[in-house]
């Protein structure tokens, strides 16, 4: 029995040493992986205090760039501010001894006065005499502008370049003052009026590419194209309305007296023309401003728009219709233009004016016989009206010749031509007005494009009333009677 009970407590203390052995090696356990855990927490607090460390670094690196480069733009401005001093010092003791010694004569060259200061007038020179900024100019030659502008310059010369006199051009000036002058800025001098209406004149007589015309007048490009335009719109507003106008009673009364007496035909007020203007092709309308005729005779495909004017008996311009496309006929310009609405309007009386073959018989429009087989009185008729067409043609061709940039296609927007093409009539009038005359080698032909009209005998009265006038002019001596109106 004892040896029964010892074994049974000896496999239960086996068992109990047993279990105990096993909650050892679990505590054992729990202990590494808390060990483990505390290890991993350790970590991930060295790695957030590494970045941290790292993140200070870095800002540190960047306030001290930063502060360096501050201090290197903060000695940059003091060392401009310094300079920009010495300058301002400088100028100011040129200007007081230019002062003390009386130089006062703004016609000097370019070269010995400060930048824009010669030629301005009065109230521009006043304005910022003390205050010169040549940081925002860029310096460029001006000599050639200088040289012409210069008041020993040959008028000969003057005129080769700029198709008028120095007279002429001094009086273009007066009369465009007050609508081009600029004021004097704190930043630069104004471009003086002069040479304002100079850049235009000289783009306008030469054509040239503004690129040409920037190294003439010692200015940047955009700034010649910007004052092409504004001179121009200028020329067109202010100028126009007294150089181009349709004749009161007394000079309608003169004109039809000369043209009488030069071809014995009575109450002719004018000769009409329409010409063709080249232009690029335009991104919108393409087709309507197509030139047809001009296609065919330069194997080129051509554009263009046109500019119909009357003329007096000594080619000056009474009225302009301009802009119309280039695939209108003359009869369509015709009907947009000023004139007709008031031939139309019955605001003329016994007035005729004289075109080509292109216009139609109508009331106060008188035209040539078109159809073939003419009577001798018919024949006279139309050698006689050619006369007067050719006064018209002619002037024209002086307006073209004068103004070469009506020659060739230019880079000029759509919508700034009729500004341009205006002060180019202006320009013609003043011109002829004024006995200019051109050189002969400026001559420019004009190419006879009209097309007859399919219905060009408009007005039974108007062609009753040529009938009398040819049959007048066969028997009367080459002169005929008041009659021959309607």
């Amino acid at each position: 029995m004892e040896n029964g009970n010892n074994k049974k407590r000896g496999r239960k203390d086996f068992e109990e040493d047993l279990v105990n052995e096993k909650s050892g090696f679990g505590d054992i356990l729990s202990s590494i992986l808390m060990l483990d855990e505390e290890a991993k927490q350790e970590q991930e607090q060295e790695q957030e205090f590494q970045w941290f460390t790292d993140s200070d670094q870095r800002t540190d690196f960047f306030e001290s760039g930063y502060n360096e480069k501050f201090e290197e733009i903060n000695g940059f401005f003091d060392q401009f501010e310094s300079q920009y001093s010495e300058m301002k010092q400088l100028d100011d003791s040129r200007n007081k001894r230019a002062r003390k010694s009386g130089l006062t004569d703004t016609t000097a060259p370019a070269n010995i006065v400060p930048v824009g200061s010669d030629n301005v007038s009065p109230s521009q020179a006043a304005t910022g005499s003390g205050q010169q900024r040549r940081l925002w100019v860029k310096d460029r030659s001006k000599d050639w502008w200088d040289k012409c502008n210069h008041p020993d310059f040959p008028d000969e010369e003057f005129k080769r370049a700029f198709r008028m006199s120095k007279a002429t051009f001094n009086m273009v000036c007066e009369e465009l003052e007050p609508a081009v002058m600029k004021k004097n800025t704190m930043l630069r001098d104004a471009i003086p009026v002069r040479q304002r209406v100079a850049v235009c004149i000289w783009r306008l007589a030469t054509g040239e590419p503004l690129r040409m015309v920037s190294k003439r007048f010692g200015l940047g490009i955009s700034t010649c194209h910007k004052l092409v335009l504004e001179v121009s719109a200028a020329i067109k507003t202010v100028l126009m309305p007294k150089f181009v106008q349709w004749p009161d009673e007394i000079k309608t009364k003169r004109i039809k007296q000369e043209f009488e007496s030069a071809t014995g035909i009575p109450n002719v007020g004018g000769s009409i023309y329409t010409t063709h203007i080249p232009i690029i092709a335009p991104k919108a309308s393409v087709a309507a401003y197509f030139n047809k005729k001009h296609t065919e005779r330069n194997q080129k495909t051509s554009y263009s728009i046109t500019l119909q004017g009357v003329t007096d008996q000594n080619g000056a311009f009474t009225d302009v219709c301009i802009g119309w496309p280039g695939s209108m006929s003359d009869d369509q310009v015709l009907e947009k233009s000023a004139f007709y609405q008031r031939a139309t309007r019955g605001y003329l009386r016994d007035v005729w004016v004289v075109g080509n073959k292109g216009y139609p018989l109508m009331d106060r429009v008188l035209v040539p016989y078109s159809h073939q087989n003419l009577t001798w009185a018919q024949h006279a008729f139309n050698e006689k009206i050619g006369e007067i067409e050719k006064v018209a043609k002619e002037a024209f061709a002086r307006l073209k010749g004068r103004w070469s940039c009506l020659q060739k296609r230019t880079e000029m927007k759509l919508q700034d031509l009729p500004n341009v093409l205006g002060a180019c009539c202006v320009l013609h009038n003043i011109c002829e007005m004024r006995n200019e005359t051109m050189d002969p080698e400026l001559k420019f032909e004009l190419f006879d494009d009209e097309v007859v009209p399919e219905n060009n005998i408009r007005s039974p009265a108007a062609a009753q009333a040529r009938d009398h006038i040819a049959h007048n002019l066969l028997h009367h001596g080459g002169r005929t009677t008041s009659a021959g109106f309607l």
